[in-house]
């Protein structure tokens, strides 16, 4: 055989690619279960991080199967919702939605030519009382997402984690790497009627006489991520815009009359001790 001429050339170079073809293919089949396990072992633990059952790094010296064990026995019931609130499924076994999943349903909440179907959320009721709904959209150089936990008045914000696949490293990267930028939505509300659920500020959040940052719905802007910021801003605001109305269908009636009681089914608006005490001075 002449291996110096065109047709050796073609034939050897095309048996190679397909051989070294078949080897990549057989290598990423073989490896997309443990990856697939790795991503949702992830997701667990930045859920469980938002819900407060210890910081992203304690959670992270756990194994996979050992955060999967920690999901199943502090969830309380998990299910999807669509944008009246309603709820359209149970969500059984250990079923989390990580980045993927949120990427085909960012899709859908926003409509447009990449829409696949009508939105199907996901919320996550822990057994300490925090619900737990993702969020996703884009940063500056590519997708952004995180999980967001409520307390029991589905108002106030109980804690947050933020991750991330290509924003700047010190900058950001910060919205996952930062855990005082993390530490700044504890506490702070949801404004669910309004279509600015919540706010990232670029210069501050509201401060007042003392120097506190006032309880609302926003939080500081990370400095010189001008663009990040934005980008997490508009996926929060997309995303709990998406869970308004099960969340204002959800909200718990105070025990006072002053925020609705046993009178009529008033959802408590966060600030009932204030009102009930108000009253009671008068």
């Amino acid at each position: 055989m002449n291996t110096n001429n065109n047709v050796y050339t073609v034939v050897y170079t095309t048996v190679i690619v397909v051989v070294v073809a078949a080897i990549l293919a057989f290598v990423s089949q073989s490896l997309k279960a443990k990856q697939d396990a790795n991503e949702k072992a992830e997701t667990i633990s930045q859920m469980l991080t938002s819900a407060g059952y210890g910081t992203k790094a304690e959670l992270d010296l756990l194994g996979n199967s050992a955060k999967l064990d920690k999901y199943a026995e502090e969830i309380e019931e998990a299910f999807i919702i669509n944008l009246d609130g309603e709820k359209v499924g149970e969500l059984e076994g250990i079923t989390v939605y990580g980045p993927k999943d949120l990427k085909r349903q960012n899709y859908n909440i926003k409509g447009g030519a990449n829409k696949t179907g009508e939105p199907e959320i996901p919320v996550f009721i822990f057994k300490n009382g925090r619900t737990v709904v993702p969020i996703y959209g884009a940063g500056l150089w590519g997708p952004i997402w995180g999980y967001i936990s409520f307390n029991s008045d589905l108002t106030t914000i109980g804690g947050a984690y933020f991750d991330h696949e290509s924003e700047t490293a010190g900058l950001g990267a910060k919205i996952k790497d930062d855990p005082s930028f993390q530490a700044e939505f504890i506490g702070e509300k949801a404004d669910f009627s309004s279509a600015n659920v919540f706010d990232i500020v670029k210069g501050g959040a509201p401060m007042d006489a003392e120097g506190q940052s006032i309880v609302d719905n926003k939080i500081d802007a990370i400095t010189g991520a001008t663009m990040t910021s934005q980008g997490l801003d508009a996926a929060i605001d997309t995303w709990l815009a998406a869970y308004a109305k099960y969340f204002l269908g959800e909200k718990p009636a105070c025990d006072k009359p002053c925020c609705g009681g046993e009178s009529h089914d008033e959802p408590c608006d966060g600030n009932c001790e204030h009102h009930h005490n108000e009253e009671v001075e008068e």
